[in-house]
């Protein structure tokens, strides 16, 4: 062990991200990018930045953009925080809101960076086992300063009625942070209740809907309390000036996003019921990727066997998620060579 390292950094493992291959010819079905490219604004945005400007500091408080997003929430511009990824604000939520001996809760499973995030500044984490179909199962009291709630969840993709998060967050002492990475693939989200109970923050990302996980860009929306004690402790300038403009882009172009979300989820509910045909359990999905149990072969060996055929998935080792996999949504081509090399997997079995 390191001795100039803190002891807790020396005993954490850290985030695993999921792989980024560099072979163009790999099926990415493991990290839930949009399969799409973002908007053709976005592009005259890139073709028309002066790059001369990339001298000058960017603004430090991203106001354009924050404006763009407070006027389509309907909120004051002071309630939005855009940050370098929602991953940025996470970590901002750990820094503003837990004190040093703190604890952070979340379901179990999650999102696996939020324990990592309480292992990083040595704080406890409580992690709330879901039910036995991932449902929600959040006891009356959780011990905690601060709660990380996905929804949808991932790796689930399930989706938690507002009115039992509403019921959570109105009871919880602390700040409830509900993490809607893929918001824009599900039939309602929880925005409203950043705009009316004081101890909740509403987290977006560009990553997904708006096909920009290579920008790391996305906000924050909450009591302006919440919003400018975060804003304190961001990096003086955590959103560039390219991100901003090309944020921008992406925002005034809702039409783009929306009709690329629908796509995504017709594509969702295809691949859904053609598992089904092939006797796979598939759960629920308001994201855009299904969480499926495999039949006729452990998960474990599905995934090794695509891999092998250039399509890679993302497997979750551990007694909750072992038995699943999580497939993220392709093109609809893509999907068909993932089906066909399901079908030639399972009969050579």
């Amino acid at each position: 062990m390191n001795k100039y390292v803190r002891k807790n950094v020396n005993r954490m493992k850290g985030y695993t991200p999921g792989e980024q291959p560099s072979d163009p010819l790999i099926i990415k079905l493991n990290t839930n990018e949009n399969p799409y490219a973002p908007s053709p604004a976005v592009g005259r945005a890139l073709e028309d930045f002066d790059f001369t400007n990339l001298g000058l500091y960017p603004d430090p408080l991203a106001t354009k953009l924050r404006g763009m997003i407070a006027a389509y929430h309907g909120c004051e511009t002071c309630r939005v925080l855009a940050g370098n990824g929602s991953d940025e604000l996470l970590a901002l939520c750990v820094r503003a809101f837990v004190e040093g001996r703190g604890k952070i809760g979340f379901f179990e499973p999650s999102y696996s960076l939020y324990p990592v995030l309480a292992e990083m500044h040595g704080l406890r984490a409580i992690a709330v086992p879901l039910g036995s179909d991932f449902e929600w199962a959040m006891p009356d009291e959780v011990d905690a300063s601060l709660f990380f709630l996905a929804n949808p969840n991932a790796p689930t993709g399930i989706m938690y009625p507002m009115e039992q998060v509403r019921h959570f967050c109105e009871r919880f002492p602390g700040v409830v942070v509900i993490d809607e990475a893929y918001a824009d693939f599900a039939e309602a989200n929880c925005m409203s209740l950043a705009l009316e109970l004081e101890n909740v923050i509403v987290l977006r990302t560009f990553s997904k809907s708006f096909s920009l996980a290579g920008l790391r860009l996305g906000y924050a929306v909450g009591a302006p309390e919440l919003v400018g004690a975060m804003s304190k402790l961001k990096d003086s300038y955590n959103v560039d000036r390219i991100a901003q403009t090309l944020g921008c882009a992406a925002f005034a172009d809702m039409d783009y996003m929306r009709s690329n979300c629908e796509n995504i989820k017709n594509i969702r509910r295809h691949t859904a019921a053609e598992l089904e045909k092939r006797s796979f359990r598939v759960f629920p999905s308001q994201a855009n990727f299904l969480w499926v149990e495999p039949s006729g072969i452990e998960a474990a060996v599905l995934f090794e066997k695509l891999r092998e055929r250039n399509i890679l998935v993302r497997y979750f080792p551990g007694p909750r998620t072992g038995r699943c996999l999580r497939i993220s949504m392709g093109t609809r081509a893509q999907m068909d060579v993932l089906l066909g090399a399901v079908d030639r997997i399972l009969q050579l079995k």
